[in-house]
């Protein structure tokens, strides 16, 4: 197998990104289709890829694999994968801030149509392979990837052993229920589950302001967005705390945009919500930084495929780092 290619699918944006054995070749990144028929966002990927092709003189043909970290929930109809995950899907929760209603989008179908060798999975559950792979979470048997972002989703590692369940939704902890005393409502229905309290759309559609407006009036000093922060910042806590109590973790590595640019004041409102509570179950458990970053989902698609032959090369020569180098947006 010559190349492989990933495809990193968020509730807002989406990325693809073609390897060869010597590392990553080309990485396309935009925003995620939300009209037409259901079948746009798989279409959109395919679109994608053909571009990145391409882009580095290759055809669609010469993949011999693909790589899916998405969001999720999935479904399978028929044994393929269908998303039905929130953030996309305007007709599952029907709030209106989605301008379609479709109900869950053919994705593994619609790749099938162009690719033999297809893996999908949960993106926090991709992103943990990859950091236990080649970043922070090498050598760690209890652990969990979570991001922070439009959503909020976990990858889970206990006892050595990655966590998938019966349809690959292991680790949907940002629907968790937290609280029936809140009107806040999460895209898949719920009210007072973890992505209603605190992720990025759900900031937006309780505050009217986008989670990057919020954040820089923050910054300015406006009192009521830095209220609206640190209660969302609790909850996400608490979730983190349910889930270190439910399943004995020791590390906690934590990506997404929301993170990403603001963790360095976020974390001790997090870090306090866990370990002011029942010590003999919290102590010690540690929040880091992703070591791929920004890129964990992209290295996480392409891990779900990559020769068993090309990790070693890759762990060793740290060759997700040539990854921003191959960007076009």
């Amino acid at each position: 197998m010559q190349y492989i290619a990933g495809i990193d699918i968020g509730g807002t944006k989406m990325a693809v990104s073609i390897a060869d054995r010597n590392g990553p070749l080309v990485r396309i990144a935009e925003a995620t289709v939300k009209l037409g028929t259901p079948r746009a966002p798989a279409e959109q990927a395919v679109s994608m890829l053909r571009s990145a092709c391409e882009r580095i003189g290759i055809s669609l043909s010469e993949l011999g694999a693909v790589g899916v970290s998405s969001c999720g929930p999935f479904v399978k109809h028929g044994g393929l994968i269908h998303l039905v995950a929130p953030n996309i899907c305007g007709g599952i929760g029907n709030r209106g801030d989605l301008l379609n209603d479709w109900e869950s989008v053919p994705l593994e179908q619609v790749l099938r149509e162009h690719f033999t060798h297809v893996a999908i999975q949960n993106d926090c559950v991709a992103a943990l392979a990859a950091e236990r792979a080649f970043g922070a979470l090498h050598n760690e048997d209890n652990c969990a990837y979570v991001t922070w972002s439009t959503g909020i989703g976990f990858g889970l590692c206990v006892d050595g052993r990655l966590l998938h369940g019966k349809n690959g939704n292991a680790g949907h902890a940002g629907h968790m229920l937290l609280t029936d005393q809140s009107q806040a409502q999460c895209g898949c229905g719920n009210y007072g589950d973890t992505e209603a309290l605190a992720s990025g759309r759900n900031l937006e559609v309780q505050y009217g302001r986008s989670p990057e407006e919020l954040f820089n009036a923050v910054k300015e000093g406006d009192v009521h967005a830095h209220a609206a922060v640190v209660h969302a910042a609790k909850w996400f806590g608490r979730a983190l705390y349910n889930v270190t109590a439910t399943l004995d973790l020791r590390v906690f590595a934590i990506g997404g945009s929301i993170w990403h640019h603001h963790g360095d004041w976020l974390e001790p409102i997090v870090r306090e919500e866990i370990c002011s509570h029942l010590p003999a179950l919290t102590q010690g458990v540690q929040l880091i930084r992703p070591a791929l970053d920004a890129h964990v989902a992209d290295a996480g698609a392409l891990y779900l495929v990559m020769p068993d032959d090309w990790v070693a090369d890759w762990r060793q020569l740290s060759l997700w780092d040539r990854i921003a180098e191959t960007e076009m947006e």
